[in-house]
Parts: structure tokens; C-alpha cells; sequence
């Protein structure tokens, strides 16, 4: 079948851009990431139309022979424009075809949050559309992008390049500043490098010395946490991110706020920070949770599908009611 086909090139196209980019040996790798994402959505979008409608549906009426764009495969699947999909996959539209005349190394720094946003909302719409897992076709720590640890300086922009390049980069970087604050996670995922004081140095990834003779101050900051970025979801709404991976892997089990205390009692969620921010600003405490919670109860659930509830509540019950039942 001609979407079977389209998938697979689909796939490869997909696969190809996640290589380019995280090979450190190549400097264009910007340039070939746009153009194969771009490549693989639109093969992806056009099997997606040919299943919702017909084969005829992806070919130009007034020329049959030649396929139609992929703007104009998102404007037929997002029908919204205003949907943080649809504005991630035109900006990097934007991207690829002015590549041939402004495209440096600089971009990375400008389009990563994008970039990544916009490989984990292909992963979605290949499940969603097609039934297809990419973590079968690419490991999911393949799916995080690397990132650049350098930061955009205009200053340094305008003495490297010539105005009419420096003026864009910087341009195209103050347009998508605001955008990525406004949108959500599937427009852009935001970057982030925080750096720790740890006196144990197996957990150190780099070393400085602290010295009084220093003429530059600096402040040390012992912790620095934004609950609203780091702890996002709330009870239901990390159900729903749950239950929503369980389905994608085939899991037949439907998690409930019941099961969600289970585990955070079996493992200490709600008194380890990394997974539990409270909040006590009010009379009664209010929980929200982060991304590794949600990681944390697929994968349990995953390792004894069949089981896991089950034991936890056996755990959950009073030790003499256990007792009782032996």
C-alpha cells in the first residue's frame, strides 16, 4: 500500500534528522534537521490524509501528477492556526527554506526548544494517526535532542557576521522569545542550564575554585526552583499524561486518583522534591508533580503490568490486617 510506503520513508526521514543533529562532526546540522523533520511530517501527514479521505486528496486538482505541500498537508490535518502544532511545524518551515542564505551555526541556539518540541509532537501524531511506538524504531533517550551550552550574544552576533546575517539571527531569535513563553510544550520546549554546588565531586560534572583574591562577585545561589516549570502537573492531569503512555504501549490498565496515592505512598513521592512540589501558601497543602513522577509509574507499570496494583495494595493494607490473612 502507497501508506505503508509513505511510513516507512517517514520513519527513515525522521531518523536521519535525529542523527544529523546529535553527530557532533557536522556543522550543518541545523540545515539537515529542518529538512528531513519537514521531510517526515509531510510523508507522515500525507498517509494520515490518504486513510481520512483518498488517495486523490494529496494531489494539486489542476496537476494530478504532483503532490501537495506540506503547508498544505497541516492545514488540512490542523485545521486551527492558532494551534501550538501547527506554529511550531511553520516556523521551522520558515527555517528550512530560508536555509540556502542565512543559516549559521547560531541557529541552534535560537530554534533547539522547537526542535525538540517538535520531535516528541511527531512521535505523538505517529501514535496517534498510525498506531506506530517511534521508541520501537529509535531508543527514547534518542528522542532528547543535544543542546548547544552556549548562550545567544548580540554583541558577539554583530562583530562574527555581516549586518544583513548578524540583524536576522538576532531578529529571528526576539520573535520566537515571546512565542515560546506564550505557547505551550508543543510549540516549544524550553532549555534551561542550572548550575549546583556539591562538595562531593563523583557528582560533579565540571570543577572551580572559590577564592577571596577574585576581582569578579559573584552570587551564590544554594536553590533555585520555578514549581510552575519543574512541578507542572497536578493530580489529574498527570493521570491523564499516564494513562495516555500506558495506552501508546498497550497497557491494558486505566490508573485512578486510588492508584495514583498507592504509589505515591509505596514510593515516597510526595516527600521527595524531585518528583513532589508543596504548595503552603494556603490553609490545607496542595501537591503538584513533575515530569519524573509520571516516568516513574509508567515504568514500574510496565516492568509488572499484570501484578503491580495488586501489590501495592497488599502493601498499602495495616500490617495486623496482613497478618489476619496469612
Amino acid at each position: 500500500m502507497i501508506t505503508e510506503k509513505l511510513l516507512e520513508k517517514s520513519k527513515e526521514a525522521f531518523v536521519m534528522a535525529i542523527e544529523i543533529y546529535n553527530k557532533p562532526t557536522i556543522r550543518y546540522r541545523v540545515e539537515g534537521f529542518s529538512f528531513f523533520i519537514c521531510n517526515a511530517w509531510e510523508l507522515m501527514l500525507k498517509a494520515h490524509i490518504i486513510n481520512q479521505y483518498d488517495e486523490h486528496k494529496i494531489y494539486y486538482k489542476d496537476n494530478p501528477n504532483r503532490t501537495i505541500t506540506l503547508e498544505n498537508c497541516i492545514k488540512i490535518v490542523f485545521t486551527n492556526e492558532n494551534t501550538p502544532i501547527r506554529k511550531n511545524l511553520m516556523k521551522i518551515i520558515e527555517l528550512r527554506n530560508t536555509s540556502t542564505h542565512f543559516i549559521t551555526e547560531e541557529y541552534e541556539m535560537v530554534y533547539i526548544p522547537l526542535f525538540q518540541a517538535c520531535v516528541l509532537n511527531f512521535a505523538e501524531k505517529m501514535q496517534d494517526f498510525h498506531k506506530i511506538d517511534m521508541t520501537e524504531v529509535i531508543p527514547q533517550n534518542f528522542l532528547t535532542l543535544a543542546v548547544s551550552m552556549k548562550a545567544l550574544d548580540e554583541n558577539i552576533i554583530r562583530a562574527k557576521y555581516p549586518e544583513e546575517i548578524a540583524e536576522k539571527i538576532i531578529q529571528t531569535n526576539n520573535e520566537l522569545s515571546p512565542l515560546i513563553s506564550e505557547n505551550n510544550q508543543s510549540f516549544a520546549i524550553k532549555i534551561e542550564h542550572l548550575h549546583f554546588l556539591t562538595k562531593d565531586k563523583n557528582a560533579a560534572t565540571s570543577f572551580v575554585n572559590v577564592t577571596k583574591n577574585s576581582d569578579v562577585n559573584v552570587k551564590i545561589i544554594k536553590d533555585i526552583k520555578d514549581p510552575n516549570e519543574t512541578h507542572k502537573f497536578t493530580m489529574k492531569t498527570a493521570l491523564k499524561e499516564i494513562n495516555r503512555r500506558l495506552q501508546n504501549k498497550n497497557i491494558n490498565i486505566q490508573l485512578n486518583r486510588y492508584h495514583f496515592d498507592l504509589f505515591c505512598k509505596k514510593y515516597g513521592i510526595k516527600q521527595n522534591d524531585k518528583y513532589c512540589y508543596i504548595h503552603k501558601q494556603y490553609s490545607q497543602p496542595s501537591y503538584t508533580y513533575s515530569i519524573h513522577t509520571i516516568d516513574l509509574i509508567v515504568g514500574e507499570v510496565m516492568h509488572d503490568p499484570d501484578n503491580i496494583l495488586n501489590k501495592l495494595k497488599k502493601i498499602s493494607q495495616p500490617q495486623e490486617q496482613r497478618n489476619s490473612k496469612r
